[in-house]
């Protein structure tokens, strides 16, 4: 189980913005700044994805945000876009990967691929 998971951004503020505007409809929003130059977005007071404008900036790192239905995967990728993000697979169904599998991808200001998925059905149990 991961715990948090943290990456480099080359521009501290257009980053910080982006995330913050990505991520605010599957309500993960920034809950600190404990240091200069590095946010904490989380969900329930508990920080889980951090960009840090003092570190190295490693493009290519994709990272997956776990939504309940496939709504919130839509809104994610047009809040993504609207932020500045780029298109990287619209939202839709992925079987590659499972028959349940549900996920849009945006590239952040720095070229990663982030993601929204979710793994449930459209019926639900």
């Amino acid at each position: 189980m991961i715990d948090h998971v943290g990456i480099g951004v080359s521009d501290y503020e257009a980053s910080k913005a982006f995330y913050s505007q990505a991520l605010e409809p599957l309500g993960i929003e920034m809950l600190m700044e404990p240091v200069p130059r590095v946010a904490g977005f989380g969900k329930d007071g508990k920080p889980f994805f951090w960009v840090a404008g003092d570190r190295p900036v490693q493009s290519g790192v994709h990272v997956a945000f776990s939504c309940e239905d496939r709504a919130l995967v839509d809104a994610f990728h047009a809040s993504a876009l609207a932020a500045g993000g780029t298109d990287n697979g619209p939202a839709g169904p992925r079987p590659i990967y499972d028959e349940h599998y549900y996920g849009a991808f945006v590239l952040d200001p720095d070229g990663n691929n982030v993601e929204a998925v979710c793994h449930r059905s459209t019926i639900r149990p």
